[in-house]
């Protein structure tokens, strides 16, 4: 019941084709016609140039704009642009005028050639623009409304976005927003692809999930998302209730730090690996929902191949290679105290706890002294990382939403000072640096795809992560509701949605 994507295939949207010319290294984009927005406005070229002005900003809490074009070597976006955003708050705090927003941001990177044409030059060959645009963090934005709610100290409309509306091109316009509790949406009157089936959506908070499951039973709502792997497996077979899934990019994963003793010693790292009892996760924690991850790139992504070097779990071969590095039984361990707290999520006990009790038992039965360490989400994530602190921990929030193995290296696995971007076990290999970027420019698949399999190779023999499971992203939901397609952010598109009569 749910609907894969072709990753090697780009359906046109806000951008009817496209070309790329390699002398200038330049894409082409010829924009549609026709196209009005939420607020009435039309769609042109100046949309486009204002939504990569403000991603060059590095403005808001998060640059995530910034990261994707420069992921896709956009010209100009570089680290140097933090330097403006630095001036421009160092101006702010003695009171003088910031540089304008437009005069250190965008210069002919992105560039409009007519109304409906835009260019983008790239520095270095690059295979990722595409996939990039595919990404809603390159959302484009209704310039006019943008630019009739800023202000001089949010001259990007930050405040707007962040708690009145998100203006757009998009099949659903908001209505009403109560934060933290639920948003309505209707169909935009004006969108120029095909007409959705719902006229009207509401979207609904409900943190209990045991809640969400109860409306759901009663008919209270179509669609419910974010239940337990034990919720999803209890409403199979429920009536009326339909529930599916597939294997996309949702991953758990161990993380030890290499800063904090005894597993910046590879022996002990890999004798976590082998201790870890795979197929009982899968069976207890996720009811079949889930399968061992082999690799430390989501196995779907395009780039993706098999590691030579796997782990199996193997209670003797931890054993051994605890003894190895002079732990023999574990013996010795004890003098790393606080090493081997456990630590998750508190908010996701749930979910992960049983999970985490599994791997307590079992690594403590080949000498790992592991207790159960579970902590706020958000001084986990702080610790995690900002701080890059936490010595021992469990995690399945996180996933590559760039549809590609290097994007999955970059986001995790390249050292910051070279541009990495959440490396959160304070791991540093300067051949994996160098591989990553050797990868990212070359233009013959055959070469990039041997780099890639050296890259996810390396990553595996040192594992910076243990990679745990795979599971499913799943949906429970009214049996007659047909159109679910499984997207790498694992949100649904609302205007592909219908109900079967």
């Amino acid at each position: 019941g749910i609907t894969l994507l072709d990753y090697t295939k780009f359906v046109p949207r806000l951008a009817e084709s496209w070309s790329w010319d390699e002398s200038s290294q330049t894409f082409t984009f010829n924009l549609r016609k026709g196209v009005t927005g939420c607020n009435g406005t039309t769609f042109t070229a100046d949309d486009v140039l204002y939504t990569f002005a403000r991603a060059k900003s590095v403005s808001g809490a998060t640059p995530v704009a910034w990261f994707l074009s420069s992921f896709a070597s956009i010209d100009g976006f570089t680290p140097a642009v933090f330097g403006a955003r630095a001036a421009a708050a160092k101006a702010k705090a003695a009171g003088e005028p910031a540089p304008t927003p437009d005069a250190r941001t965008l210069g002919t990177e992105v560039s409009k050639v007519d109304d409906y044409t835009v260019q983008f030059k790239i520095s270095s060959a690059n295979q990722m623009l595409l996939p990039m645009l595919t990404i809603n963090g390159l959302f484009v934005w209704e310039s006019e409304i943008m630019k009739a709610n800023a202000t001089d100290d949010d001259p990007w409309s930050h405040g707007y976005t962040d708690t009145v509306n998100s203006p757009g091109f998009t099949a659903y316009c908001l209505k009403e927003w109560n934060t933290g509790e639920e948003f309505i949406s209707e169909v935009n009157p004006d969108y120029y692809g095909k007409k959705p089936f719902f006229d009207r959506v509401i979207m609904r908070r409900v943190p209990n999930s045991a809640n969400r499951v109860a409306i759901i039973r009663t008919g209270g709502a179509q669609m419910t998302e974010g239940l337990t792997p034990k919720e999803y497996n209890a409403l199979r077979g429920a009536r009326g209730i339909t529930v599916a899934g597939h294997y996309g990019n949702q991953t758990m994963f161990f993380l030890l730090n290499y800063n904090v003793p005894p597993f910046d010693d590879l022996r002990v790292r890999k004798a976590v690996a082998y201790a870890i009892p795979y197929e009982e996760i899968v069976r207890v924690s996720y009811f079949g929902g889930a399968k061992q991850w082999p690799g430390l790139v989501p196995s779907t992504y395009p780039g993706y191949v098999q590691p030579a070097v796997t782990y199996p779990y193997d209670p003797e071969k931890a054993r051994a290679l605890l003894a190895e590095a002079g732990y023999p039984n574990g013996e010795g361990l004890e003098k790393f105290p606080g090493a081997f707290n456990l630590s998750y999520a508190t908010e996701r006990e749930s979910t992960i706890g049983p999970s985490a009790t599994v791997m307590r038992t079992a690594l403590r039965k080949v000498g790992f002294p592991v207790e159960l360490d579970p902590m706020p989400q958000a001084q986990l994530a702080d610790r995690r990382s900002v701080k890059k602190d936490i010595p021992f921990s469990l995690y399945d929030q996180s996933r590559p939403i760039g549809v590609d193995a290097s994007y999955a290296v970059l986001l995790y696995f390249v050292s910051p000072k070279k541009g990495g971007l959440i490396n959160m076990t304070n791991y540093l290999n300067e051949r994996v640096d160098d591989l990553f970027y050797a990868q990212k420019v070359e233009s013959d698949p055959t070469v990039r795809q041997g780099m890639l399999t050296e890259l996810q190779n390396t990553l595996m023999d040192e594992i910076p992560w243990i990679p745990v499971v795979e599971y499913k992203s799943q949906w429970a939901y009214a049996d007659n509701m047909r159109g679910i397609t499984l997207h790498p952010d694992s949100n649904t598109r609302w205007a592909e949605l219908y109900m079967e009569e």
